[in-house]
């Protein structure tokens, strides 16, 4: 009797499935360097109950970041800054055909909320918005871990 072959299907790069201690790991990092990247703001993982779970494109993504603040010499505060201004492909000078096949590429300077094509005041506006919602999720993290 013949076995049935199973398929074998590779997972969404934008699937989060590794937990930090894995992440530091595929990195080669601390998993504290990883919690610093987060509070600035610099990475989003997504957070199932109490973990931190990081997806191939995040992956992907740090070691682009780490490549910046060790080979580049860029500041993380520095970054931050210029993220606010280009995407990610343009501060990397990365090449049409890569940033276009490139899963992890960021493009912080366009809002995440929602607004009309074309409306420049709107799309000041979800930008605003985006900012104040990341400052206020900062601010109670804060309260919260100084109060335990």
């Amino acid at each position: 009797m013949a076995r049935k072959r199973t398929e074998i299907k590779a997972i969404r790069s934008n699937v989060p499935i590794y937990p930090i201690g894995v992440a530091a790991r595929l990195l080669n990092v601390h998993p504290r360097t990883l919690r610093i990247y987060e509070q600035e703001g610099l990475v989003k993982p997504t957070i199932i109950g109490t973990r931190r779970m990081y997806s191939a494109d995040d992956i992907q993504w740090i070691t682009c970041l780490r490549t910046f603040i060790h080979e580049e010499g860029i500041s993380i505060p520095g970054l931050k800054k210029l993220l606010d201004y280009v995407p990610c492909w343009e501060v990397a000078d990365c090449p049409a055909d890569i940033h276009e096949r490139c899963s992890a590429r960021v493009d912080w300077t366009r809002p995440r909320k929602p607004y009309p094509v074309g409306d420049a005041v709107a799309a000041r506006k979800a930008r605003e918005e985006d900012r104040r919602t990341q400052e206020t999720a900062a601010g109670e993290k804060k309260k919260r871990s100084s109060s335990t």
